[in-house]
């Protein structure tokens, strides 16, 4: 048999000694192995398209402007009136206003929303193993 054989037969029986040392010191009736699960919420995307009503109101300043441009003219035109331009707007801006046939009407919304289906799982986390040795308590972490 030649050196490396020796040495590798040397350090296996070495090697089991000490675990047979270590194993009759720690009893295994003493110890407790325990798994440990944690709950995973996993988020799945999808998309959703939402529509929503407003209601929007009718804009009669076009009108109004337009109405007050006209009277502003004719107030111009008026002999011997030295405000009849400004009279003029004032009025034709009123009957515009009032004249205008712009109403309030309810328009629909759109837009895409990305949204989230939820699925809860529970996984394994980690194990522990607790046992006393030499009058102490220990626990140990480990993954399997």
């Amino acid at each position: 048999m030649n050196q490396k054989t020796k040495d590798f037969f040397f350090w296996v029986t070495l090697a089991a000694a000490a675990l047979l040392i270590v194993s009759s010191k720690v009893k295994a009736a003493d110890g407790d192995i325990q798994d440990h699960y944690k709950t995973v919420i996993k988020q799945k995307p999808y998309t959703v398209e939402v529509c929503r009503d407003k209601v929007t109101s009718g804009d009669k300043t076009g009108d109004a402007l337009a109405g007050a441009i006209l009277g502003g003219i004719i107030g111009n035109n008026i002999k011997g009136e030295k405000d009849g331009g400004a009279i003029g707007a004032l009025i034709g801006g009123m009957l515009g206003h009032s004249n205008s046939s712009a109403s309030g009407n309810v328009k629909t919304y759109c837009s895409n929303q990305t949204r989230y289906k939820e699925e809860s799982t529970t996984v394994y986390s980690h194990s522990t193993i607790t046992f006393g040795y030499e009058g102490k308590i220990y626990t140990v972490r480990f993954i399997k």
